[in-house]
Order: C-alpha cells, then sequence, then structure tokens
C-alpha cells in the first residue's frame, strides 16, 4: 500500500534516551537500521459500500514487510503471486529493480463489515541488492518464533534476536518483534537485538525516561543495542531496526536507492509505463506532481 500524505513528516521531540514521534520518517529520525517507512493502516472499520482497493502502483530498491492485526487482504504482484494476507502472517515482497502490486478486500468480504488493522513497512535493501530480481514469500503466523517471557509473549516477526532467527527472507541485519503484555513488565535490552532500536505503541502505553508514551506514537533509542522502559499491563508493541547501511538513502514516492539518479530513472520508467505489470490488471496509479526527494 502507498500513499505520498503517510510520509509527511511529523513533530518529533526528545527525552533524554528516545526520541518520540508519529513513525518514519519524521523531522530528527529519517530510517531507523534499515526500515525506512512505517505506516499504521487503521484501526479502520470497512463497511458495505466501502470497499479496500489499491491500485496497481510501484516500487524499487525495498522489500514491503505487511503485518495484518486484524482483517484480510489479498495481494497481486508483477512476478504471478495471489495471497491472501491474514492477521499473524508476514508477506514479504523485494522489489528489487522494480515491482508492481495490488493490494485489495478479498471478494468473499465484499459486501461485509470488519475492521481492519495491521502495518505496513518498508525496508531498503543493501547497496549491492537494490537491483537484483523481484521475489515474494509467504510466512504463515504459526511458522514465526514464538516465546513467553513472565507475562510477557514474544513474536519474532523478521530478523534476529533473542537467540532466534524468524523465518523471513531478509537481505540486512535487523529485527522485527511483536510484545504483548498481560502485566506490568520491564523490557530490558542488553545486545539482545543487534542495532538501531524502534517501538512502536499499538496499544497500552510504556514509560521511559519518566515519560508516560502513548499510542500513536514511536521512540527511537539514542544508543545502540541497549533499551530500557517499562511496559504497561495489557500493552501492545513492535519493536524493529538493525544496522545502519553506510550510504544515505533518498526515498521519492515508492522508490528508494542509496542514488538519486537511479531514482529519476524509475520515476521516469514508471511514468512512461514501463514497469512489468499485475497480470489481468490495468488499472494504474499516476506518479504524483508533488512528490519530492527526501533524504
Amino acid at each position: 500500500m502507498s500513499n505520498t500524505d503517510l510520509i509527511i513528516p511529523q513533530r518529533s521531540r526528545d527525552i533524554g534516551d528516545f526520541l518520540v514521534g508519529r513513525f518514519i520518517p519524521f523531522v530528527h529520525q529519517r530510517m531507523v537500521g534499515p526500515f525506512s517507512f512505517i505506516d499504521h493502516m487503521g484501526p479502520t472499520n470497512i463497511t458495505p459500500g466501502k470497499n479496500f482497493d489499491v491500485d496497481q502502483h510501484p516500487h524499487s530498491g525495498l522489500s514491503t514487510l505487511t503485518y495484518l492485526l486484524e482483517g484480510e487482504i489479498m495481494h497481486k504482484d508483477s512476478t504471478g503471486t495471489e495471497q491472501r494476507i491474514k492477521p499473524g502472517s508476514v508477506n514479504w515482497m523485494t522489489a528489487g529493480k522494480g515491482v508492481t502490486h495490488t493490494e485489495r478486500q478479498p471478494d468473499d468480504l465484499r459486501g461485509k463489515s470488519y475492521t481492519m488493522n495491521g502495518y505496513q513497512i518498508w525496508v531498503a535493501l543493501p547497496k549491492d541488492l537494490e537491483e537484483m530480481e523481484p521475489e515474494f514469500h509467504h510466512i504463515a503466523a504459526e511458522e514465526l518464533p514464538v516465546w513467553n517471557d513472565g507475562d510477557a509473549q514474544f513474536k519474532l516477526i523478521a530478523g534476529k534476536g533473542y537467540g532466534r532467527e524468524s523465518p523471513v527472507p531478509v537481505h540486512s541485519e535487523l529485527f522485527m518483534l511483536e510484545i504483548i503484555t498481560q502485566k506490568d513488565y520491564e523490557l530490558s535490552i542488553e545486545n539482545e537485538l543487534v542495532g538501531e532500536i524502534g517501538i512502536v505503541i499499538e496499544k497500552g502505553q510504556i514509560t521511559a525516561c519518566e515519560n508516560t508514551i502513548e499510542p500513536g506514537n514511536m521512540l527511537v533509542s539514542k544508543t545502540e543495542n541497549i533499551c530500557k522502559l517499562k511496559i504497561a499491563a495489557n500493552s501492545h508493541l513492535l519493536l524493529f531496526g538493525g544496522k545502519p547501511f553506510p550510504e544515505k538513502r533518498y526515498i521519492d514516492w515508492n522508490f528508494v536507492s542509496s542514488s538519486k539518479e537511479k531514482i529519476e530513472e524509475v520515476v521516469e520508467k514508471w511514468q512512461n509505463k514501463a514497469f512489468p505489470k499485475v497480470p489481468g490488471d490495468d488499472t494504474y496509479v499516476p506518479y504524483p506532481p508533488k512528490s519530492r526527494l527526501r533524504k
């Protein structure tokens, strides 16, 4: 899923060990490790006459990770993949040199009411893989590592952490975890997760540096590998991050690259309708005229 308005940076503030803002990219933190974009899809009510349809649009230089908490999406892409996404599973599409895809409400759910809630995440590719062939992988919920620590449940969605490894075939050193608490829980990370650390609050609240942070915010630790905070009972968090790349990344609309020139090339390619197409789909989302290159 993609929308240029979702990339507009929001205000951020410094609370000591963390920066706090409204997801990435925001003013003082364009990326967290290789993660370049996080969009919270919902929660929103899908009702008869209000369908969920994202027409054919492109990506390059990144992998998309779709993780649903509620609802379902039918994914189709130019590699020929057709995959229904359900809560708890992971859709991992690597765009590489260029891919197009659509995301739509499954046919059997049209005309029905349900809640849609989840996250669309972009992970930039290492420089030497930005031109790789597109790939798609679907990992079912039951394939992901899950464990408990006291009254907190952990799930490793992608990458490595806590001595475990997710089956999602990532292309760089990263991690993404889900934590759900039943009671108050003190989280202390001491080299359990390698690299920069971001925390999204889906539900509940956390306390960091004597500040209480509510849902809808993201924290970014200013110290790699170390993070201490208190998580309230009945909270739901996503942790993500990893080792940052040595080169800068540029974002323009749905494209990420270490090269401005490369982004200009893929923009022209999309405008000329030279990208591969989703089989049987003639829809086309035009390049937005107000889009601009973002560092």
